[in-house]
């Protein structure tokens, strides 16, 4: 049994690695402030003795015995993370400072959890990580974007200079059930949309694609990574190189929904990339050849049913 700690445990994708590595006979320690987790994705585990939660916000230290670390904190959606951009970039860069001095003092092994956008509106395509990518740092999504970029140069400062075990994946858009309801990404958005028959609100022309892997493909690729050997640090992809425009996406969730929702376009939010697509090969080569296996149809179909529950239990005809 290890000891591992994980920030941004209640969030979305936090929750579903809780109960993951609770499966595995782990004792999970949960932090979380809970600005775009929920009490509810975690409450099914209180029960379990091997689970502990703690409402803490990584902007401040947090002291603990720990095995591994996953950080995951930080609001990933355009709608939180520019709600409070200052408070976004603290807790990139404090969470992650804190979590590395937690790491050292334990001797841990520490997961940062990044993100595709350091690629930003990418000139190159597919995206390989030895890509630098193409960020505007003055811009709207600059708080998400050049926080998550510190915080790997954070970690590769930490294993250049203590020694660190550290571990670095690049998340690309991932969705599923425990997305909250106004969660503000694309997929979450067209399903509720669908679902309650409002307009699927599309931003640009449509023509803009993205790659979107189920989370539990995600959660596979995150703990391979972890039990990676020392000498791979990544940054690594983790991600479906699968491609759909939005109006392909728009166009396979009125259709599974039955919706007779029509589309809405608007316009294009400022730096919003125009193509987004994962090379994964490393990913293959590093951890197992690993790869997804849910296809987003499939996917889709698990979280449609998740929102039409959550709709029902708020009380929302779906």
């Amino acid at each position: 049994m290890k000891r591992i700690v994980i920030s941004g445990g209640a969030g979305f994708i936090g929750s579903h690695l809780c109960e993951r590595l609770l499966r595995e006979g782990h004792n999970v320690v949960c932090l979380d402030n809970y600005f775009t987790g929920c009490r509810e994705n975690i409450e099914h585990l209180l029960d379990d003795p091997n689970f502990e939660l703690v409402e803490h916000d990584l902007i401040d230290p947090y002291h603990t015995e720990a095995d591994e670390i996953y950080n995951l904190a930080c609001p990933a959606s355009p709608v939180y993370y520019q709600h409070d951009p200052i408070k976004t970039i603290k807790t990139s860069v404090l969470g992650a400072i804190h979590m590395l001095g937690m790491a050292k003092r334990n001797g841990a092994r520490i997961l940062q959890a990044s993100t595709s956008e350091v690629y930003g509106d990418p000139q190159v395509h597919p995206q390989p990580e030895s890509y630098w990518g193409n960020v505007n740092p003055i811009g709207l999504r600059a708080c998400y974007d050049e926080g998550k970029r510190c915080a790997e140069s954070l970690f590769f400062s930490y294993r250049m200079q203590h020694g660190l075990n550290v571990k670095i994946i690049r998340i690309f858009n991932t969705y599923g059930p425990k997305m909250n309801l106004e969660d503000g990404r694309v997929v979450s958005n067209f399903i509720v949309q669908a679902l309650l028959g409002r307009p699927i609100t599309i931003y640009g022309d449509g023509s803009q694609t993205r790659s979107f892997q189920y989370v539990d493909d995600l959660i596979e690729g995150m703990v391979r990574m972890m039990a990676s050997p020392d000498d791979f640090l990544g940054p690594v992809n983790i991600g479906n190189p699968g491609e759909f425009t939005m109006l392909e996406l728009a166009g396979l969730v009125i259709g599974l929904t039955g919706s007779g929702s029509h589309i809405e376009f608007k316009p294009l939010p400022e730096d919003d990339p125009h193509q987004r697509r994962p090379d994964i090969t490393l990913a293959r080569e590093h951890l197992g050849g690993w790869q997804p296996t849910v296809q987003l149809e499939e996917g889709l179909r698990k979280t449609i049913a998740y929102f039409e529950e959550l709709l029902r239990k708020h009380g929302v005809r779906a």
